[in-house]
C-alpha cells in the first residue's frame, strides 16, 4: 500500500491506496507570497478598465452618496476572503482612501440558488475587519421576484433577472475564484453574476438539459461552450466596473491574483489555471478513486467530482468517491433529492430520456443529476462506491450508487478504512467482470485536476 491524501480544504484525511495505483495530480506552480502588495498594485494598474481610484473619484463627482457593492462568493468556494491572503480588505481600505465612507459599501453574497449563508458562516468566511467597520452583508435571493430587475432578453432567448442591489449601486465589483468547472469551463468572472446574482429563470435556462448535453460544456472549455456564452452574455447586460479573481494551488495557496475588466482579467485568470491543473493521461482505468474536494460540501456538489473522474474510467468500470460533508442538509435541496431519486428509480438512460422529452417541465437543480449521469453513461450505478459518514444510511434508498458503509458491514472506522474496504470490494469485483487485475487510478484533487 501507499499513501494518499483526502484533501477537503477544511480537513484532512491520509489514507492508504494499493502500490500499483497511478496517482495523478495537477502540476506544480509557485504561490504568490504578497497579496495585500499584489493586490494594492493591481488596483492601480488594473487590466482593461480605470485605476479604482479612478473609478471612485468619477463616481463621487456625480453622487457624493455612491453606493458600492463588492460580490463575493459563498462558503462552498475556497475564496481567500480574510487572513494574511485576504483579498477582500485590500480593496475595501482602497475604497475609503478613494473618499467612500464604510456605510456606502455593502457585500453581497453571490450565492445562485444555494442556500442563503448563515451569520456564523458569514463571520467564519469574511475578515472580522470588514464587520468592525459596520459594512453590511447580504444574502441573494434567486427566488425573492422584489429582489430582481429584468434587465434584458439574451440571443437565446433568455430572461435576464438580475438582483436590484446589484444592479442599483453605483460601483460593482465582482471578486471570486478561478477554478475548473464541469458545466461553464472554469468559474469565477461572469458566473458571479450569472448564475450567482441571477433569479431562478434565468439560471434554469443557463442550465438547461440542451445547455450541458454540449459536448464543449466541459471543464477548462470556453470556446463553443453554450453556458459560458450565456453566462457572460448575462453578466455583459450590467457589467461590473472591475472584478478581482483569484487561482489556487492544490494546497488551496493563492497563485494570482487578477484584476480589471470582466472579460480581460477573467482570461488572464484561466490561461494561469491552465498551466498547472491539466493532467497529461494516455490511458482509461478499470477503478477511478476520487474525493469531493473543498466544493463537495454535500451529495450535490460531489457531482463535480464524478464529472473529472468520468473523463478516465473504462466502460464498465468502478468510481470510489469519497467526501466529508458539512451542509446541514449533506444531500441538498428538495428538489435535488426529487430529481436524483428520480435518476435512481428511472435508470440513466430513461431519466436522460425524460429530461429531453418536450413536454418535460424543467425542475431547479435538475442539472446536477445530469451531470451524475456523465458517469452513470460509463458505468452503472451500482459501479459508483460513495463513502462519507454524514449522509444517513436510508437515504441511499434514493441516491445513486453504492453506500461504502455496506461493504463491510460492522467493521469499525471512520472514512479512512471506509475507503479501503471498498478498494477491496471493488478490485475483487473488477478481476471477476474484466478476467485480469485491474488499473487504478487516484486523482489526488478530487474535482481541481483535470485529466486530459
Amino acid at each position: 500500500m501507499k499513501k494518499g491524501l483526502l484533501d477537503f480544504g477544511r480537513l484532512k484525511v491520509p489514507i492508504n491506496i494499493p502500490a500499483d495505483a497511478e496517482v495523478l495530480s495537477m502540476g506544480e506552480v509557485r504561490v504568490l507570497r504578497d497579496v495585500a502588495g499584489t493586490m494594492r498594485r493591481k488596483l492601480q494598474a488594473p487590466s482593461g478598465c480605470p485605476p479604482l481610484e479612478a473609478i471612485v473619484r468619477k463616481k463621487l463627482q456625480s453622487n457624493p452618496r455612491a453606493r458600492v457593492v463588492l460580490v463575493v462568493s459563498d462558503n462552498t468556494r475556497p475564496v481567500p476572503y480574510s487572513g494574511e491572503n485576504g483579498i477582500l480588505l485590500p480593496v475595501v481600505e482602497a475604497l475609503i482612501q478613494g473618499g467612500l465612507s464604510p456605510h456606502q459599501l455593502f457585500l453581497l453574497v453571490a450565492s445562485g440558488t444555494h442556500r442563503p449563508m448563515r451569520e456564523e458562516e458569514l463571520r467564519a468566511m469574511i475578515d472580522p475587519r470588514i464587520f468592525q467597520m459596520g459594512i453590511a452583508v447580504l444574502n441573494h435571493n434567486c427566488r425573492d421576484a422584489e429582489e430582481l430587475v429584468f434587465v434584458g432578453i439574451t440571443s437565446r432567448g433568455t430572461r435576464a433577472l438580475i438582483n436590484r442591489h446589484y444592479v442599483e449601486s453605483d460601483i460593482k465589483i465582482l471578486t471570486g475564484l478561478v477554478e475548473s468547472h464541469c458545466m461553464t469551463g472554469v468559474s469565477g468572472g461572469r458566473k458571479s453574476i450569472c448564475p450567482g446574482l441571477s433569479g431562478e429563470e434565468t439560471i434554469s435556462a443557463f442550465h438547461s438539459a440542451a445547455y450541458l448535453d454540449s459536448p464543449a460544456a466541459r471543464d477548462l472549455v470556453l470556446e463553443g461552450n453554450p453556458c459560458h456564452q450565456e453566462a457572460l452574455e448575462v453578466a455583459k447586460m450590467v457589467p461590473p466596473d472591475m472584478i478581482i479573481n483569484v487561482t489556487l494551488d492544490k494546497k488551496y495557496e493563492p497563485t494570482g491574483v487578477f484584476v480589471g475588466e470582466l472579460e480581460q482579467a477573467h482570461l488572464e485568470a484561466v490561461e494561469k489555471l491552465h498551466r498547472y491543473v491539466t493532467i497529461p493521461v494516455n490511458k482509461k482505468y478499470d477503478l477511478v478513486i476520487t474525493h469531493g474536494g473543498f466544493v463537495g460540501v454535500n451529495h450535490y456538489q460531489s457531482a463535480k467530482a464524478a464529472v473529472i473522474a468520468s473523463y478516465i474510467i473504462q466502460q464498465g468500470g468502478m468510481c470510489i468517491l469519497a467526501a466529508s460533508l458539512s451542509e446541514p442538509d449533506p444531500i441538498g435541496s428538495e428538489n435535488y433529492k426529487k430529481i436524483v431519486s428520480m435518476l435512481k428509480n428511472e435508470g440513466t438512460k430513461r431519466f436522460l430520456k425524460l429530461i429531453f422529452d418536450p413536454s418535460w417541465v424543467f425542475v431547479p437543480e435538475q442539472w446536477q443529476p445530469q451531470m451524475w449521469c456523465r458517469l452513470f453513461t460509463k458505468i452503472p450505478q451500482e459501479h459508483l462506491i460513495y463513502c462519507c459518514e454524514e449522509l444517513p444510511e436510508e437515504a441511499f434508498a434514493y441516491l445513486p450508487g453504492k453506500d461504502a458503509r455496506t461493504i463491510a458491514p460492522g467493521k469499525k472506522g471512520g472514512l479512512p478504512e471506509l475507503v479501503e474496504h471498498s478498494v477491496d470490494y471493488a478490485i475483487k469485483e473488477l478481476r471477476g467482470i474484466f478476467g485480469r487485475e485491474p488499473s487504478i487510478a487516484f486523482l489526488a484533487d478530487g474535482p481541481y485536476g483535470i485529466p486530459v
